[in-house]
């Protein structure tokens, strides 16, 4: 099974980390680093090194961060490219997360990370968009 390291600004990745018990239960090989502004770059660098000792890395390992270009992407991505099957994945929401939990079981770090992209473009979505697309099924199933 992939692991997971979840990192964002503030309460960002405990705040994920929660919801996704909430919604799942607990979750094996997951672990959430938020960077609250009193952190640094090096107490997050130490950080991550401290998770990834305890995480399993056999079948991969994926960083979930909140912004591209932020201290956990960068921190994230100096680790990651420093040993294969590490992936980053920026960018993320919940709806993301719980998904891609559920689909990591047997996932590659790279299928992972392709599944995740596709993943966040579906689901970023608007009330008009999903109305509209209800109403062209309903079109659709009436045979017109």
């Amino acid at each position: 099974m992939l692991s997971i390291i979840l990192s964002g600004h503030g309460g960002f990745a405990s705040g994920l980390e929660q919801a996704m018990k909430q919604i799942l239960g607990e979750q094996p090989q997951i672990i959430a680093i938020d960077f609250p502004e009193s952190s640094t770059t090096a107490l997050l660098t130490r950080q991550f090194e401290e998770a990834l000792a305890a995480l399993d890395e056999t079948e991969g390992l994926i960083f979930l961060t909140d912004l591209l270009g932020g201290t956990p992407f960068r921190v994230a991505s100096t680790l990651a490219l420093q040993k294969p099957g590490r992936e980053v994945v920026t960018g993320i929401n919940l709806q993301l997360l719980l998904e891609m939990v559920l689909e990591r079981e047997g996932l590659s770090s790279k299928a992972f990370r392709l599944m995740a992209l596709e993943c966040g473009h579906r689901g970023l979505t608007s009330l008009e968009d999903e109305m509209g697309r209800h109403r062209e099924a309903e079109a659709v199933e009436e045979g017109i």
